[in-house]
This record gives C-alpha cells, sequence and structure tokens, in this order.
C-alpha cells in the first residue's frame, strides 16, 4: 500500500493547476490527518487492509471537504491511467478530536 502525497511540481506554495483553490501546505496537513485516521482506522478493521493490493495508491475523498476530494479524483484518475493500481477512500465525515485519556488524577508537589 502506498500513501502518496498528492500534488507534484509545485511552485510558491500552490499546486500547479489548481489556481489558488488549495494551498501546498494545506494540502498537506489534510492529507496527513486523514492518513494518520485511516491507519487507526485499519488497525481498528484489518479486513479492509485485506481489501487494498500491493503497491496500490491511496487517495482521500472527504465528503466535507469538496475540494480536497476533486483534486483527489483528478490526481487518482491521472495515475490509473498511467496504469496504476488507485484506491479512493470514501470518507463521510471525521469525528471531532477527544482525549483517550482515563482515570487522570492531578497530584499537587510542594517544594
Amino acid at each position: 500500500m502506498i500513501l502518496r502525497p498528492i500534488g507534484r511540481n509545485t511552485a510558491n506554495g500552490i499546486y500547479q493547476g489548481w489556481g489558488d483553490k488549495m494551498r501546498k501546505e494545506d494540502v498537506f496537513k489534510k492529507n496527513h490527518l486523514l492518513g494518520i485516521e485511516f491507519d487507526r482506522y485499519l488497525l481498528e478493521h484489518p479486513e479492509i487492509l485485506e481489501q487494498i493490493p500491493e503497491n496500490a495508491e491511496i487517495y482521500f475523498l472527504p465528503e466535507d471537504d469538496p475540494d480536497l476530494s476533486e483534486e483527489s479524483l483528478k490526481i487518482a484518475e491521472t495515475q490509473k491511467a498511467e496504469g496504476r493500481k488507485v484506491i479512493l477512500v470514501k470518507i463521510g465525515r471525521l469525528s471531532p478530536p477527544h482525549s483517550r485519556l482515563e482515570d487522570v488524577r492531578l497530584e499537587s508537589m510542594t517544594f
């Protein structure tokens, strides 16, 4: 499985051909977050991992971010046309982040 960073041939922080839609840093941050969450999802759902072919390129299509989805799909279609294995991960929504800490206690230390 290959998580390919989307966008190549960048100049001035804007992806070529994208106009002013998305800056390089925004795309990186969004895909980085989705990649981390997808890794967690795969740990909890290993049966999904079995559906991903070896050396497949994965592209995230978040429904709540149409700009990112549109650009990811364009790149994925280009990669598929070049003969690469492409997997699209359609994401309905991303839950708000929350802490996984449990049984937290504070202790005061006096010096």
